[in-house]
């Protein structure tokens, strides 16, 4: 692509890379891209700015929206590596095609987020459990109050340099079993990422937090027995030493740290079952106490143990609390590949040069 940079003047104090949080700085500038009469054009990195749109703009009306979350890691060598980022822009074209929005190739979509890197590099963190966390997203902005496909569109990649999406990092979360509201069925939404499976998700997710819960696990959409993720994560269990995770069956996210976890498991000759996982079986597997690890994984949290189950007032304690040795064995593996601390067999990092 022809990229025109127009650079900021007036740059930002960066935060302290000690105390990031998550999500919560942004960087000096962002790529912009504009899509009418059929084609993509004039893609720019600008100044970080509020975006103008017109009222009546068909995102806000039908919500045409889809998104994505990839990392960028410096390693000690002062190198810059993506994750895997051919995933995410395969997962974009997917969503896009479910919401009848244009696509962007997965060539544009890297060769746009590695521009945006290499201008904001000084950002990066370099701190292990610490990285520049990157989110591209498409949206419908012409302006209209009639329900069809836009005709117009706006790709947009911020970044922010970020910490672990939990403040504590692998310390042992609790959950909170949703059995009321639903995510995602089969048909719906619930295998891409768009504004509206989050937006549907945040009032259980503060039913959550009233219960002194830090997440949501959801149960399927139609017998409400089945485990599907956890939140912003997909979920595994380890029982009986086999780890088991939902399968995609058309209602939960691809998750690529999900993938990259179970080829992982595979060469650590970890039995792995991609089935349907009754929450009753779950339940009575953690009294029996064959139960013994449980863990979300997703890029904002990489890994996240779970230490806690809270399911029709029922609470069990997962491996005392403690991060169990699958869990870490994982996150070793992982992170130690991404921050480029150990070789890459599968080849997933991509040097941003």
């Amino acid at each position: 692509m022809d990229i025109r940079f127009e650079k900021n003047t007036i740059l930002k104090e960066k935060p302290d890379f000690e105390h990031l949080g998550f999500g919560k700085y942004f960087t000096d500038h962002m790529f912009v891209m504009n899509y009418d009469d059929h084609h993509w054009h004039d893609a720019r990195i600008v100044p970080y700015a509020p975006i103008t749109m017109d009222p009546a703009s068909m995102v806000f009306h039908y919500a045409q929206e889809t998104f994505e979350g990839l990392k960028a890691y410096k390693t000690e060598k002062n190198e810059i590596l993506l994750f895997r980022p051919e995933m995410n822009a395969w997962r974009m074209m997917n969503s896009n095609q479910r919401l009848c929005m244009p696509l962007i190739s997965e060539n544009d979509f890297i060769e746009a987020v590695e521009a945006l890197v290499r201008i904001e590099k000084d950002w990066i963190p370099s701190k292990k459990g610490t990285s520049l966390y990157i989110r591209p997203f498409m949206f419908a902005n012409e302006a209209g109050v009639g329900v069809h496909a836009s005709e117009s569109y706006q790709f947009v990649i911020i970044a922010s340099p970020s910490a672990s999406y939990y403040k504590n990092g692998l310390e042992p979360v609790k959950i909170y079993v949703e059995d009321e509201y639903v995510r995602a069925v089969i048909g719906g939404t619930g295998n891409i990422k768009c504004g509206g499976n989050y937006a549907s998700s945040i009032i259980a997710q503060s039913k959550a937090k009233q219960l002194g819960c830090d997440q949501v696990l959801w149960l399927d959409g139609i017998e409400r027995k089945y485990v599907e993720e956890v939140g912003t994560m997909n979920v595994m269990f380890v029982i009986d030493n086999i780890v088991y995770t939902a399968p995609l069956s058309g209602s939960i996210l691809p998750g690529i740290t999900r993938d990259s976890i179970l080829h992982i498991l595979k060469d650590q000759q970890v039995e792995v079952k991609e089935e349907k996982i009754d929450i009753h079986f779950l339940m009575e597997a953690a009294h029996d106490g064959r139960l013994s690890e449980a863990f979300g994984c997703g890029t904002a949290a990489l890994i996240t143990p779970i230490g806690e189950l809270l399911y029709k007032k029922q609470n069990i304690v997962i491996n005392n609390h403690q991060t169990g040795h699958i869990t870490r064995l994982l996150y070793d593996i992982l992170s130690s590949i991404q921050w480029g601390e150990s070789e890459d067999p599968y080849g997933w990092t991509r040097k941003v040069k």
